[in-house]
Protein backbone atom coordinates (compact mmCIF):
# COMPACT_ATOMS: atom_id res chain seq x y z
CA UNK A 1 0.00 0.00 0.00
CA UNK A 2 1.33 3.44 -0.98
CA UNK A 3 0.28 6.44 1.11
CA UNK A 4 -0.38 9.57 -0.95
CA UNK A 5 -0.64 13.00 0.67
CA UNK A 6 -1.97 15.90 -1.41
CA UNK A 7 -1.15 19.42 -0.21
CA UNK A 8 -2.34 22.86 -1.24
CA UNK A 9 -2.88 26.07 0.71
CA UNK A 10 -6.28 25.81 2.40
CA UNK A 11 -7.34 22.22 1.62
CA UNK A 12 -10.61 23.38 0.07
CA UNK A 13 -10.32 22.80 -3.68
CA UNK A 14 -7.27 21.17 -5.25
CA UNK A 15 -5.98 18.76 -2.61
CA UNK A 16 -9.44 17.48 -1.53
CA UNK A 17 -10.24 16.92 -5.21
CA UNK A 18 -7.05 14.90 -5.61
CA UNK A 19 -7.76 12.92 -2.45
CA UNK A 20 -11.22 12.02 -3.72
CA UNK A 21 -10.07 11.21 -7.28
CA UNK A 22 -7.41 8.77 -6.11
CA UNK A 23 -9.24 7.33 -3.07
CA UNK A 24 -10.46 4.36 -5.11
CA UNK A 25 -7.18 3.90 -7.00
CA UNK A 26 -5.83 0.37 -6.38
CA UNK A 27 -2.96 -0.01 -3.93
CA UNK A 28 -3.07 3.49 -2.47
CA UNK A 29 -4.36 5.26 0.61
CA UNK A 30 -5.01 8.99 0.28
CA UNK A 31 -5.13 12.04 2.52
CA UNK A 32 -5.11 15.77 1.93
CA UNK A 33 -4.24 18.83 3.94
CA UNK A 34 -3.37 22.49 3.65
CA UNK A 35 -0.29 24.44 4.61
CA UNK A 36 -2.08 27.68 5.57
CA UNK A 37 -3.11 28.29 9.20
CA UNK A 38 -6.76 28.57 8.11
CA UNK A 39 -6.78 25.27 6.19
CA UNK A 40 -9.79 22.97 6.53
CA UNK A 41 -7.37 20.19 7.54
CA UNK A 42 -3.97 21.60 8.46
CA UNK A 43 -0.88 19.58 7.58
CA UNK A 44 0.79 17.86 10.52
CA UNK A 45 4.07 16.08 11.21
CA UNK A 46 2.11 12.84 11.57
CA UNK A 47 0.65 13.17 8.06
CA UNK A 48 4.07 13.95 6.59
CA UNK A 49 5.60 10.91 8.30
CA UNK A 50 2.68 8.72 7.13
CA UNK A 51 3.13 9.64 3.47
CA UNK A 52 5.21 7.74 0.92
CA UNK A 53 4.61 10.37 -1.77
CA UNK A 54 3.61 13.98 -1.11
CA UNK A 55 2.10 15.87 -4.01
CA UNK A 56 2.21 19.66 -3.67
CA UNK A 57 0.24 21.84 -6.06
CA UNK A 58 2.77 24.70 -6.35
CA UNK A 59 6.49 25.29 -5.78
CA UNK A 60 5.66 27.60 -2.85
CA UNK A 61 3.97 24.64 -1.14
CA UNK A 62 7.17 22.58 -1.42
CA UNK A 63 9.12 25.46 0.18
CA UNK A 64 6.61 25.77 3.06
CA UNK A 65 6.53 21.99 3.53
CA UNK A 66 10.32 21.75 3.78
CA UNK A 67 10.55 24.77 6.09
CA UNK A 68 7.88 23.52 8.50
CA UNK A 69 8.30 19.74 8.27
CA UNK A 70 11.84 19.18 6.94
CA UNK A 71 12.78 16.97 9.88
CA UNK A 72 9.81 14.70 9.11
CA UNK A 73 10.51 14.32 5.37
CA UNK A 74 12.99 11.49 5.77
CA UNK A 75 11.37 8.98 3.41
CA UNK A 76 8.63 10.72 1.45
CA UNK A 77 9.12 11.73 -2.16
CA UNK A 78 7.88 15.29 -2.76
CA UNK A 79 6.48 16.01 -6.22
CA UNK A 80 5.27 19.40 -7.43
CA UNK A 81 2.30 19.15 -9.79
CA UNK A 82 2.41 22.85 -10.87
CA UNK A 83 -1.37 23.23 -10.69
CA UNK A 84 -2.45 26.84 -10.01
CA UNK A 85 -5.35 27.77 -7.75
CA UNK A 86 -7.67 28.33 -10.73
CA UNK A 87 -10.12 25.46 -10.30
CA UNK A 88 -13.26 24.62 -8.36
CA UNK A 89 -13.66 21.47 -6.26
CA UNK A 90 -14.05 18.45 -8.58
CA UNK A 91 -13.97 20.68 -11.69
CA UNK A 92 -13.59 18.30 -14.68
CA UNK A 93 -10.49 20.13 -15.97
CA UNK A 94 -8.83 19.80 -12.57
CA UNK A 95 -9.73 16.11 -12.36
CA UNK A 96 -8.26 15.49 -15.84
CA UNK A 97 -5.07 17.38 -14.94
CA UNK A 98 -4.66 15.41 -11.71
CA UNK A 99 -5.31 12.08 -13.43
CA UNK A 100 -2.67 12.88 -16.06
CA UNK A 101 0.02 14.25 -13.72
CA UNK A 102 -0.44 11.95 -10.71
CA UNK A 103 -1.23 8.97 -12.93
CA UNK A 104 2.14 9.40 -14.67
CA UNK A 105 3.89 9.07 -11.29
CA UNK A 106 1.83 6.09 -10.12
CA UNK A 107 2.13 4.26 -13.44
Amino acid sequence: MTNLLFLCSRNRLRSPTAEQVFASYPGVETASAGLAPDAEEECSAELVEWADIIFVMEKTHRTKLKRRFGAHLKRARVICLDIPDDYAFMQPELVALLERKVGAVLG
